[in-house]
């Protein structure tokens, strides 16, 4: 548990950090985390055993991250951790936002490498939106709401939608996607007395389908 616990963490570490822009320490975090969670031995038994220089010990961990682990084990938590999350609070949520578009991390800096994104736009209102939330954690989960929300009618968004939207947040839902069956762009209909597909024409007749199943093309309707 303790090793699968930490590897989790530092891999939220590693994406805080390239959230953050930071070279070279994301690459370092994921290694140990992989390490970890590679290591036949619960870290905080060889932890008891021999203290930090049984956790030092194992390939690949280091003086820093050493003394990490070694707070999780006392503390069950990291206070670099904890104070990465608040610093990168505002990069989360505006990385969060261009997420739920469908932008990665990747594309969202060199969008605003290259100007096609200002980012200091949706730092306002990702800082708002943070404070009219509390937390992180509640700040993105309306934003994943109204973004649900407003995929399912084709509609865009921004953080200042959410805005808009708070007081209505319980009651958002993704407007229903039905698939419904069609042969050659003609409607069917399912008989569940005649237990048979019905085609249904242009001029509302119903036709017995004698095709095969494997005809029937089924589409989304929204």
């Amino acid at each position: 548990m303790n090793n699968n616990n930490i590897a989790k963490i530092f891999n939220e570490i590693a994406e805080l950090l390239e959230i953050k822009g930071t070279a070279f320490k994301p690459a370092a975090y994921k290694k140990v985390a992989g390490i970890l969670e590679s290591l036949e031995k619960d870290i905080g038994e060889v932890y008891k055993e021999k203290g930090i220089k049984g956790i030092k010990s194992v390939k690949g961990i280091g003086e820093s991250t050493a003394k990490k682990i070694e707070e999780y084990l006392k503390k069950q938590k990291i206070k670099y951790f904890e104070e990465l999350k608040e610093e990168t609070a505002i990069q989360q949520l505006v990385t969060y936002y261009f997420e739920t578009k469908g932008l990665s991390l990747k594309e969202l800096k060199e969008s605003a490498k290259k100007r096609k994104i200002i980012y200091s736009r949706f730092t306002k209102p990702a800082k708002q939106l943070l404070e009219l939330a509390g937390s992180i954690e509640k700040a993105k989960e309306a934003m994943k709401k109204v973004a649900e929300w407003a995929k399912s009618r084709n509609l865009d968004y921004t953080i200042e939608t959410v805005f808009k939207k708070w007081l209505e947040l319980d009651k958002l839902k993704p407007k229903e996607v039905v698939k419904k069956p069609f042969y050659k762009d003609n409607p069917m209909i399912w008989s569940e007395t005649k237990r048979k597909w019905y085609v249904i024409d242009k001029y509302g007749d119903w036709l017995e389908f004698a095709g095969k199943e494997s005809e029937i093309e089924w589409k989304t309707i929204k």
